[in-house]
């Protein structure tokens, strides 16, 4: 038996007005996830934990089967280690997202945040923002190392951990109350918006319609995390498929190996076709038992508040993986298992992560089921199969016998 696992990072969302008050897992034209729909288990689950924050960390821990009150320790730290950071246990390291900032001639206090992503901007361009930024501010305990896209990392030694806001939640905001209170933080973010605000890269940006990356976002701080092997803990060989450094961290922490896949960045128009394959060559020549494919496009529409592009990001998913792998794996007469689910909600209407419950399609060619029902949040609830510690799905999905009902 083999198994995928096909995440869309906060795929799941509330009922829209412009929608018909439907979701938009509901409303997007997903062909493959209504197939196959009709011979899968659905159900509810619940993620987050309740009193953690609802972040793809503590999420994407859970639907891995890890228990994010035992084994999370912060954000950043998993994306160092996807980096390839070698963390001391006296670091501490915090997410760096290279910001977008209004421009008005007001204190920087004021200004107000527009884009966690700065357009969804390339690591190439980031690399030479950064450098700009190291230049001036690394010294004494602060290191910048560079990740992918806007997401970066700061490693702090001998630092505390301290409470910092994530940027996608205070999207349209002034940043004043949401500034760090650690005044070496506070100092350097402000430093970086004078660095970067006329750096000629973002001089050509504004010239060219794009947002400017202009002011270092420090958040996400914790310490050397220590994840038990997900092949002692579940027997199975592990591959992980994602754009993202905080997945890749996760998949490194837990002694899974991790796809390299060209042209994967997290965005609306990653390499689709590339990852499916990355799966089906790992099941079928390479041998993996598991995989799990991580698509970041839905959560980044949500942030966005892109009723249009989330409606995309979920389609591209169904016709461009979801699709094709299912059609792949039953043609190689493979016996496979495949879940499919967000890790937690990003909804449009409010533009960041909540802690509601997702729902999830368990399809088990082996014992393929006969239903009427479709893959969306509100025939989910209806199907009356409700997992309230998330962590304990994956156990239930990696052994046939159970049933997660």
């Amino acid at each position: 038996m083999k198994y995928v696992v096909v995440l869309g990072d906060g795929m799941a969302d509330e009922p829209l007005e412009e929608l018909g008050w439907r979701t938009p897992l509901s409303y997007a034209k997903t062909p493959y996830l209504d197939e196959i729909s009709k011979k899968s288990q659905l159900g509810m689950v619940k993620t987050v934990p309740e009193g953690m924050a609802p972040g793809s960390d503590t999420a994407n821990l859970s639907v891995l089967g890890y228990d994010p009150k035992i084994y999370y320790s912060g954000r950043s730290p998993l994306e160092a280690l996807s980096i390839g950071v070698d963390m001391k246990s006296t670091d501490v390291a915090l997410r760096c997202n290279i910001v977008t900032l209004s421009d008005d001639d007001v204190p920087f206090e004021e200004k107000t945040i527009l884009d966690h992503s700065s357009d969804e901007i390339s690591t190439q361009d980031c690399s030479v923002l950064l450098d700009a930024v190291k230049k001036e501010l690394e010294r004494g305990p602060w290191h910048f190392y560079l990740g992918t896209s806007y997401r970066h990392c700061l490693i702090w030694e001998n630092g505390r951990v301290v409470e910092l806001t994530p940027p996608h939640d205070i999207l349209g905001r002034q940043i004043g109350e949401y500034l760090p209170k650690e005044p070496a933080l506070y100092e350097m973010m402000k430093k970086s918006y004078e660095i970067l605000k006329d750096h000629p890269l973002n001089v050509k940006r504004r010239q060219e319609g794009l947002k400017p990356a202009n002011c270092c976002w420090f958040w996400g701080a914790g310490t050397k995390p220590s994840l038990t092997s997900f092949y002692e803990k579940f027997g199975k060989k592990g591959m992980m498929i994602s754009a993202v450094d905080l997945l890749k961290g996760i998949a490194v922490g837990a002694g899974m190996d991790v796809a390299r896949v060209e042209g994967a960045n997290g965005g609306l128009h990653t390499n689709y076709e590339g990852k499916m394959q990355a799966a089906f060559d790992a099941l079928t020549k390479d041998g993996y038992d598991f995989c799990y494919i991580h698509v970041e496009a839905p959560d980044e529409m949500g942030h966005q508040g892109s009723v249009e592009k989330k409606l995309k990001a979920i389609e591209y998913l169904d016709t461009r993986i979801i699709g094709p792998l299912y059609r792949k794996l039953t043609e190689a007469g493979v016996d496979f298992r495949m879940l499919v689910m967000p890790d937690h909600p990003t909804p449009i209407a409010k533009r960041t992560h909540t802690s509601a419950e997702v729902p999830w399609l368990l399809y088990d060619s082996t014992r393929p089921e006969k239903r009427e029902w479709n893959y969306n949040e509100a025939e989910a609830i209806l199907s009356g199969n409700y997992v309230s510690c998330g962590y304990e799905l994956m156990n239930s999905f990696l052994q046939k016998e159970q049933s997660v009902r």
